[in-house]
C-alpha cells in the first residue's frame, strides 16, 4: 500500500505537467502469459491459467501482476525522464489474452487517474495470446484501428499473433501509424520457424509501404520480433536499437547472455530523433544463480510461481516528431 500512496503523489504531479506537442514517449513490453483468471476463454491455455488450472492462476496473482505492470509504467516516467516527468503516450503489449486485461490496467490501478484508452483485437493464435496497446487521448486522436493477419506464401492466414495497426492524428495535426507486433517464435527450431518470421517481415513491409503511399510520414513498429537486429530488418523502416545491440544490451536473458529481440522500428524521417532505451527497474530483476548477474523475474518457472511479471524487460522510445508540413 505504501507504493500506491507514492504513485498517487507522482500522478498528481504528472497531471500538472504540460506535455510537449512535438515529442512522444512510447513503451513496449512482452508480458509473458498475461491471462485473465476468469473462466470465460476458449484458448488452449485456459487449462493452465485459471484458478483451477495446473498453474493455480488466481485472481490474487493476476491482480499482483497487473499492479506491477502499472508500477513499471509509472517508474519509467519518474526515473528515465531527466527531471521532466512524462508517462508513455502509447504503451504496446504482447502476450495478453483479452481486452479486459488492458481495461483492468487503465481502470483498476493507479493509471486510472490518467486518460489511457485500450485497443485490442482477438487473433488466431492457438494459445489465445494477442497484442494490444493503450494510448493517451489528450495526446493522440485515434482515427482507426484494425488487426492485420500474417499470411504464408500461399496467402493463407498463419495461426499466430496479428499485427495491430493503429492510425492516429497528433496534436500538431500530423498523421502517425503505430504497428504492434509479436512475430512467430523459434519454437521447433530457429531454421524451421524462420519462414514464419519472414512472412511476418513481409507483411510489415507491405503495411509500411501502403501507409507511406497513403501519406503517413510517421510510422513506428514496436514489438517482440523473436530475432536479433541483424536478422530482422523490414525494408522502409530504420531500427532504433542497433546501438544497444552492438553494446550487448538486451531485453531477455538466455543462459547468461542478454539477447535483443524487443525493438522499435521507425520511418526514416523519425530516425534522427529516436532514442531507444531499456529500463531496468530493480523490482523486475532477480539474481541469476546459475550464470551470475541479474535476470528478469518471471511469473512462473515451469509450474512454480515466482511472483514476477515477465522474462522480458520493457523498452522505451523517446521520439521527436518533425513539424507537419504547412
Amino acid at each position: 500500500m505504501a507504493y500506491l500512496r507514492t504513485m498517487r503523489i507522482f500522478l498528481c504531479f504528472f497531471l500538472s505537467v504540460a506535455l510537449s506537442g512535438d515529442t512522444l514517449r512510447l513503451l513496449f513490453w512482452n508480458l509473458e502469459n498475461c491471462f485473465d483468471p476468469r473462466p470465460d476463454s476458449t484458448s488452449v491455455s485456459e487449462l493452465d491459467f485459471s484458478a483451477f488450472g495446473s498453474r493455480r492462476w488466481s485472481r490474487k496473482r493476476y491482480d499482483r501482476k497487473i499492479f506491477q505492470i502499472a508500477k513499471t509504467v509509472l517508474w519509467t516516467a519518474r526515473e528515465l525522464t531527466g527531471g521532466d516527468p512524462h508517462l508513455p503516450d502509447v504503451a504496446g503489449f504482447a502476450e495478453l489474452e483479452k481486452k479486459r486485461i488492458l481495461t483492468d490496467l487503465v481502470r483498476g490501478t493507479a493509471l486510472r487517474k490518467m486518460d489511457y484508452v485500450p485497443v485490442h483485437f482477438e487473433s488466431p493464435d492457438p494459445r489465445g495470446i494477442d497484442v494490444g496497446l493503450i494510448y493517451r487521448k489528450s495526446v493522440l486522436t485515434l482515427l482507426r484501428a484494425s488487426p492485420v493477419h500474417i499470411l504464408d506464401s500461399a496467402g493463407a492466414i498463419l495461426p499466430t499473433r496479428d499485427i495491430l495497426l493503429a492510425e492516429f492524428l497528433t496534436r500538431g495535426g500530423d498523421t502517425l501509424a503505430i504497428l504492434v507486433c509479436h512475430f512467430p517464435s523459434k519454437y521447433g527450431g530457429a531454421s524451421v520457424s524462420m519462414p514464419k518470421r519472414q512472412a511476418a517481415v513481409r507483411r510489415l513491409e507491405t503495411l509500411a509501404d501502403s501507409l507511406s503511399r497513403r501519406g503517413f510520414r510517421h510510422l513506428i513498429a514496436m514489438g517482440d520480433f523473436n530475432d536479433t537486429p541483424d536478422r530482422i530488418a523490414p525494408k522502409g523502416l530504420v531500427n532504433a536499437a542497433r546501438t544497444l545491440w552492438k553494446k550487448g544490451r538486451g531485453t531477455i536473458r538466455y543462459e547468461g547472455t542478454w539477447e535483443l529481440i524487443d525493438m522499435f522500428f521507425v520511418s526514416p524521417p523519425l530516425a534522427s530523433g529516436a532514442d531507444m532505451r531499456i529500463p531496468e527497474p530493480p523490482f523486475l530483476l532477480t539474481r541469476d544463480r546459475r550464470y551470475g548477474g541479474r535476470k528478469p523475474l518471471r511469473t512462473y518457472s515451469g509450474p512454480r510461481y515466482l511472483g514476477g511479471v515477465s522474462d522480458h524487460l520493457p523498452i522505451l522510445l523517446f521520439l521527436s516528431l518533425p513539424s507537419a508540413p504547412p
